[in-house]
């Protein structure tokens, strides 16, 4: 079983969740950290990292020994990162994808693909958890690839949770892609509110089941409530605010070890998903 962690805006508590629901399992699980712009489970959980895997991306160069500067690759580039200038062949790497359709289609077979190191993936344990981080270098614009890289190590027969990017753009789109169910964290703000909306819309774009965990719950107003009853989404959980709660986070200890309580509540989210998926 597949389920991921996301949220319309950042800072809603998405790693919280995330977190605490993987050590609150019994079972051994598979952890992903897709957030690669900005990961920070390893904070709470803690793990052993065992080694390390390079991730590349290719970038096409032209070989002006064979270009004779038709500018066909600017043409089928959807994404603006090759232009013919004149006698100039140019190259945007930032811009590139990597999708190798200006060296599928070139007819003169003058586009070679280099390797560009955009990243790193991080493997390592703690406890029950196999943990797998992603980190996107400082600079670079495209983090699907390494979100992908992340993912190619999940296990079809092992129970994986994936702690998403925040937002509804192309990263958090690769992230929950392939889940068998989404949880979607947010708080009942104005912001909270207008994000998770868009997060809704995403989900149901993808053809993903879907809950909703409201933290802070009992801060702002009940807006958010009224949202989920009138478009028939399950509050699968309410966090409160509670002090106790923000003073471990800032530690680094997770809920569920600071307040032990939380443990059985998480696992009774967990069976609630369960019983989701398996319906």
């Amino acid at each position: 079983m597949i389920i991921s962690i996301a949220s319309g805006k950042g800072g809603t508590g998405k790693t919280t969740i995330a977190t605490n629901l993987a050590s609150a399992l019994e079972d051994r699980c598979q952890f992903l950290d897709c957030d690669v712009e900005e990961p920070n489970a390893h904070l709470f959980l803690k793990p052993d990292i065992k080694s390390e895997e390079k991730v590349f991306k290719l970038v096409p160069k032209a070989d002006m020994s064979k270009c004779v500067l038709c500018g066909h690759c600017q043409e089928v580039c959807a994404f603006h990162a090759i232009a013919v200038v004149g006698k100039k062949h140019l190259v945007f790497p930032a811009l590139c994808h990597g999708c190798g359709a200006c060296a599928h289609l070139c007819p003169y077979q003058a586009i070679i693909e280099e390797k560009k190191q955009i990243g790193v993936v991080q493997i390592g344990e703690v406890d029950n958890i196999d943990f797998f981080c992603g980190y996107l270098n400082v600079g670079e614009a495209m983090a699907p690839p390494v979100i992908r890289e992340v993912k190619k190590y999940i296990k079809k027969d092992c129970d994986v949770i994936i702690d998403a990017p925040p937002g509804t753009s192309c990263p958090v789109i690769e992230a929950v892609k392939g889940s068998d169910f989404s949880i979607l964290v947010t708080e009942p703000t104005p912001f909270g509110l207008n994000d998770l909306k868009l997060g809704v819309e995403v989900l149901r774009k993808l053809g993903i089941s879907f809950g909703v965990v409201v933290n802070r719950s009992d801060l702002g107003d009940d807006k958010t409530t009224q949202y989920c009853d009138k478009e028939n989404i399950d509050i699968l959980m309410s966090i409160p605010f509670d002090r106790e709660i923000a003073q471990s986070y800032s530690k680094g200890i997770l809920m569920v070890d600071a307040i032990p309580a939380y443990r059985q509540k998480f696992l009774k989210l967990w069976d609630i998903i369960k019983k989701r998926v398996l319906k």
